[in-house]
């Protein structure tokens, strides 16, 4: 079996919990390799209840830090992202064939005096490589155009410049699927009534279609359509604008078992669909199918 390095996210969260409750599952299916000190897992498994299995393999990470159930600190953000490049590192090294992360908390990281939004934006600087991030499962895939920006800055992306290659790697990524393209503004612009970006999706639509000599792309799409039954029945990825434009209808829809897939790295690298749920951290409540869903697709993701 493959070694899987599991990056903890933030302990104050429901990610080490996570870790504790499904490693029975994970050990038939991989070697997890857990980036998270044994004396970190021996206080939440105090807090939780748990016996800590034999089999439960820590990576040490140095730092004197105590478990703060729900709390948003700079000293457990710092302690996220080390065991995030612990992660990266044993990959790296090729002692682990994958990562997969639990969930950190943004403004844990923040506070922790680091520059980045999250593990994506983290990890395009880190490869130097334009790291793609798709959310979903096998009946529906979202790639997202632009993340973590403020909406009013969306608009100023939507540009061939930025289109263009962003397209022709996310096809690179997923290879011959057919993904639907959704336009930024309502009705997707009503032929310019509305506004004027969606111009540029399907110029960039075009061109890319046109490198690629088959037609991948389609749009762009009408986003209040894409989501509903008749138009799923026919499409199982589709490419958003924004953020919550793609992700608020797949969650509504697949939050449980939804993953997050970083497309376009030299690594494997998937992560749940959720965040740290402070508000049930430690109370024995945090669900795990979207963590072994993550390590299901790393593990299918292995050549």
């Amino acid at each position: 079996m493959k070694n899987i390095a599991i990056s903890i996210g933030d302990i104050n969260g429901i990610g080490l919990e996570i870790a504790l409750r499904a490693h029975t599952t994970i050990k038939t299916l991989c070697n997890p390799i857990y980036c998270v000190d044994k004396s970190v897992v021996e206080q939440g498994a105090a807090l939780l209840g748990f016996d800590i299995p034999s089999s439960f393999t820590c990576k040490a990470i140095k730092d004197d830090i105590t478990i703060q159930p729900s709390k948003t600190t700079k000293i457990s953000g710092r302690y996220s992202y080390k065991s995030f490049v612990k992660a990266l590192t044993l990959c790296e090294n090729k002692v682990c064939s994958a990562v997969v992360t639990l969930p950190i908390n943004k403004e844990a990281w923040m506070m922790a005096g680091l520059k980045y939004k999250g593990h994506t934006d983290m990890l395009r600087d880190y490869f130097k490589s334009d790291a793609i991030m798709m959310l979903g499962c096998e009946k529906l895939y979202v790639a997202l155009f632009t993340e973590h920006i403020p909406l009013r800055e969306v608009s100023s992306h939507v540009t061939l410049k930025e289109l263009v290659p962003f397209l022709l790697n996310l096809h690179k990524s997923v290879q011959d699927k057919k993904i639907a393209v959704l336009g930024l503004n309502p009705h997707a612009g009503d032929n310019g009534a509305i506004g004027h970006e969606e111009i540029y999706i399907s110029e960039a639509i075009k061109q890319v279609n046109k490198e690629l000599k088959k037609e991948i792309f389609f749009g762009p799409v009408v986003p209040d359509v894409a989501f509903a039954p008749y138009f799923r029945k026919n499409i199982s990825y589709i490419c958003a604008m924004y953020h919550d434009q793609g992700l608020a209808p797949l969650k509504a829809l697949y939050f449980d078992e939804s993953i997050n897939i970083s497309l376009n790295l030299p690594i494997i690298r998937t992560s749940v669909d959720h965040g740290t749920a402070f508000d049930i951290a430690y109370q024995n409540k945090a669900k795990t199918l979207s963590y072994i869903n993550a390590v299901k697709a790393a593990i299918s993701l292995i050549k």
